[in-house]
């Protein structure tokens, strides 16, 4: 298709004028950004105006190195929802802030021989020049950096404050453990089992470490998402990450010792299906357990292959591996014996440490008691009316709800409503209560770094 004519006599007119039929960025934005800086067009004001406040704030940059494209693509979003508002007529607080701490500026610095302020300070005046050149709608009159004095100085007033109401704790637990550079890793620092600076095999050691109480606002986080307004996806993906479980907590005893061990399960109408009992290879009681049984060789060695392996790494054991541990446990509901294992699979950091297997009713137990040879007893029938299952043959674990058998008070109890009776049960018999576990940590805040704060 030829073009209009008239399409030649507009291109005429417009080099007759002098115009430019090119753009020419950086002869055009230097003088509009000079102009929109003039007329503090992005100062948001703090006086009450009458206009409707609306504040847009961005993940704060981290000052570890130049901006690429991926700043800008994130930045981009920021600075058209601030500009839509503006446009709107409303008060709009923009601001920018610089990241300043922490470890990859460390080591940036250790890199190049130079101190981390003097590297971070740098990068922050590099990309402050390339954000202006990007124009994006901050006001550069609130900018402020994480790693200033007068901006850490409310970061420690805020963690006094956790302090002083107990939400913010010490207590000992593993870490990934650089023993080389003599400091934590977190588990992203961690690459195949090996410190992602100095390539040294990393270990787990346990360290007195500092914990803010996040667990203590599991339920109110949970509970109040009911009025959010986000999508199912993502609502989904915070209730599974926060993971409230509910059931009860039974205590074991150690027939050898009488220690006494509590557990978590979500299970209580299986407790009489009970044939093993697992610990950590973290839980404190683990060694003198061993001594009494006389498998403290057998579980200092596994202990050792799992403190030599990053947390990340853990599942790598599978579920089958286990050693015994030579002592019994004794079920609290009818009182039989089970043998005692440690096992990799079983982290201290959820629930108590502890597990009870019960064989029948999970595939997991059932994987664990057919690679150890132990016993399974089946004691939820099935609700469709099929007989009971040869428990030496099978090959996968009745999961699913039906009727309790063989569980002394409660034949004939259908298992839903099985687990309220006999949580009540256990509390009446002092054996055990109802209790929570979440799969949400509190979260660990330390890291023996000196950039930081």
């Amino acid at each position: 298709m030829r073009p209009h004519p008239r399409a030649f006599l507009w291109e005429e007119q417009v080099v007759d004028r002098g115009i430019k039929r090119s753009y020419e960025p950086r002869e055009i934005e230097p003088k509009w950004q000079a102009v929109w800086e003039r007329e503090g067009l992005y100062l948001a004001s703090d006086e009450d105006d009458g206009r409707p406040r609306f504040y847009a704030l961005d993940m704060f940059p981290y000052p570890s190195g130049d901006l690429h494209m991926g700043h800008a693509e994130a930045f981009a979003i920021g600075d058209v929802i601030a500009r839509y508002q503006w446009m709107r007529g409303r008060n709009v607080l923009h601001p920018i802030g610089w990241d300043g701490f922490g470890l990859p500026a460390e080591n940036a610095a250790i890199k190049r021989g130079v101190h981390p302020k003097q590297w971070t300070y740098a990068n922050i005046e590099q990309q402050r020049s390339t954000f202006r050149r990007y124009g994006v709608s901050f006001d550069w009159t609130r900018q402020f950096n994480t790693c200033d004095p007068d901006f850490y100085r409310w970061t420690q007033w805020l963690f006094l404050q956790l302090f002083n109401r107990g939400l913010a704790y010490r207590k000992k637990a593993p870490a990934n453990w650089c023993p080389k550079d003599q400091t934590v890793l977190a588990n992203e620092q961690v690459i195949a089992g090996r410190c992602e600076r100095c390539d040294t095999p990393v270990v787990r050691k346990d360290l007195t470490q500092w914990f803010f109480k996040m667990t203590e606002y599991a339920d109110r986080l949970l509970d109040d998402m009911d009025g959010l307004e986000w999508s199912d996806r993502v609502l989904t993906l915070q209730r599974n990450w926060i993971g409230r479980s509910t059931g009860a907590e039974v205590v074991f005893e150690i027939a050898e010792t009488g220690d006494r061990v509590p557990v978590f399960t979500t299970r209580p109408d299986t407790l009489w299906g009970v044939t093993f009992f697992v610990l950590s290879p973290e839980h404190p009681l683990v060694g003198s357990l061993a001594e009494a049984g006389g498998s403290g060789a057998a579980v200092r060695e596994l202990q050792d292959r799992v403190q030599a392996m990053a947390a990340a790494d853990r599942d790598r054991f599978g579920s089958r591996e286990g050693v015994p541990l030579g002592v019994s446990a004794v079920n609290p509901v009818n009182g039989e014996k089970v043998p005692c294992y440690v096992a990799p699979y079983v982290l201290m950091e959820y629930g108590t440490g502890a597990v009870m297997g019960v064989p029948a009713h999970d595939q997991r137990d059932l994987e664990f008691a057919r690679e150890h040879q132990l016993d399974v007893h089946v004691v939820i029938r099935p609700e469709d009316g099929h007989e009971l299952p040869d428990a030496e043959g099978m090959t996968e674990a009745l999961a699913s709800e039906g009727v309790m058998v063989d569980s002394g008070p409660f034949d004939g109890v259908r298992s839903p409503d099985g687990i309220g009776a006999v949580i009540e049960w256990l509390q009446d018999q002092g054996k055990g209560k109802a209790a929570r576990s979440y799969r949400l940590r509190d979260w660990l805040i330390s890291r023996q770094r000196y950039w930081g704060a």
